[in-house]
């Protein structure tokens, strides 16, 4: 895989995704609690984006005319539907192996997404940009957040978004983030998330505004037991999406 010097990435990180790359579509398997987790995240994104570039959510394809780029897009859950509603995809993932079950899957639904195995930082040194960035459930994965971050800014067209998804930095989601999804509940492998790598709304805020992003909305994301499904809610203690834009120049 080709990827510039200053690559934010974590070799540890990509090979522990890149093990488990065949099972990205299995709903049952050690990627189930993101297939849980997948309608929620979908709804917000269209609902944010069918906001801020005032299309019509009657439309079977609302998004036609708009590119979409899914930074860290492992096997393409994210990307399938969101090409379905009529943007332009590109995903893009640091794993070879992701890259290479997300394109299998893609063309078995004949969807025209383009996959490419690469870094922020390198489609940034490419001068490429998109109406709307992806980065969900990536950052706390990254070696650099700051790097990282400001690769991803230059990702963003003037006037468009980028949506931003990952866990706050707080006892409660040491508590059930990572020890009980890992350790009691078994949702994940253990040791898939590092609790020092969370990243409190107000960092990330701080570090999209250094580089040119304004955030418009901050979302949290609770699971509710009752009906073992997650819902959007106004608790960010442990998951949150927060929304920013670029101005149009």
């Amino acid at each position: 895989m080709s990827s510039p010097l200053t690559s934010s990435i974590d070799p540890a990180e990509v090979e522990k995704f890149s093990a488990m790359a065949e099972t990205w579509w299995d709903p049952t398997g050690p990627f189930a609690p993101l297939h849980r987790f997948n309608p929620v995240r979908l709804t917000f994104i269209r609902t944010q984006a069918l906001t801020h570039f005032g299309r019509d959510a009657g439309q079977l394809s609302p998004f036609s005319g708009l590119s979409l780029l899914d930074l860290g897009c492992g096997g393409g859950l994210l990307c399938e539907p969101m090409c379905r509603l009529g943007f332009t995809v590109t995903g893009v993932d640091a794993s070879e192996k992701n890259i290479h079950i997300a394109r299998l899957h893609a063309e078995h639904q004949e969807l025209p997404i383009v996959y490419r195995p690469a870094t922020a930082e390198l489609l940034a040194s490419e001068g490429l940009m998109f109406d709307v960035v992806l980065n969900m459930e990536v950052i706390e994965h990254v070696a650099d957040p700051e790097s990282f971050l400001a690769s991803c800014a230059q990702l963003v067209r003037p006037g468009g978004l980028m949506i931003t998804a990952t866990l706050n930095k707080t006892l409660k989601s040491l508590a059930l983030a990572k020890f009980a999804a890992e350790y009691v509940l078994r949702w994940l492998p253990p040791g898939t998330h590092d609790w020092n790598r969370f990243l409190p709304p107000g960092s990330l805020h701080a570090l999209l505004k250094r580089n040119g992003l304004d955030a418009v909305k901050l979302q949290g994301v609770s699971f509710d037991p009752l009906s073992w499904n997650w819902r959007l809610s106004h608790d960010t203690d442990v998951n949150y999406m927060l929304v920013a834009r670029r101005a149009k120049s």
